[in-house]
């Protein structure tokens, strides 16, 4: 695995740990194609793993990144890839539930990019998770929230949220939302 693009690219990350099922190079670099410039977001890694995602906007200008993840190896990762690429003073590590995170981060300043890749056999936590990220407040209101799942879970995002389009990389789905105009009264 490595970083894919701006300062930072062809810098290796560390491995994943066991169970970890990390974004492959080229849907990265496809995600952050279509995204284009994402230079001063504050971005949102729920489900961070080797906390590749959050990294490739921070190599590519973001401001910030806070990565949360439950697992300790998946943190021990993510913190030795931060340090190793000299990233800690942009980010931040939260470890816990993704959904208990987006209700502590509830009052903060919304991002502008959020990464959601859950566990592929839990369709249900992406649902609560992108309804978390609106019920508090989470979104700018030029967010864009890319979402990875497998190909053969239909993504209907709650409201509050409109898909803006869908890929296929081999078994993985990649979704583009964004929050939703407010209805014209």
């Amino acid at each position: 695995m490595r970083v894919v693009g701006g300062e930072l690219r062809s810098r290796r990350l560390v491995r994943p740990p066991d169970g970890v099922r990390p974004t492959p190079d080229r849907v990265r670099e496809a995600v952050f194609s279509k995204l284009g410039d994402v230079g001063d977001a504050r971005v949102l890694d729920l489900f961070a793993g080797t906390g590749a995602l959050a990294i490739e906007a921070l190599s590519r200008g973001a401001k910030e990144a806070v990565l949360v993840d439950r697992s300790a190896a998946s943190l021990g990762v993510i913190r030795r890839n931060l340090g190793t690429l000299d990233l800690e003073d942009r980010s931040s590590v939260v470890q816990g539930d993704a959904v208990r995170a987006a209700k502590r981060l509830a009052g903060k300043e919304p991002f502008d990019l959020v990464f959601l890749d859950p566990p592929y056999d839990r369709p249900d936590l992406l649902v609560e998770c992108l309804e978390a990220l609106v019920e508090h407040g989470l979104l700018s209101a030029r967010a864009m929230v890319v979402v990875e799942g497998p190909k053969r879970h239909a993504l209907s995002p709650p409201g509050g949220l409109t898909l803006l389009a869908e890929r296929s990389y081999g078994e993985t789905r990649i979704g583009w939302l964004s929050p939703a105009e407010p209805a014209n009264e």
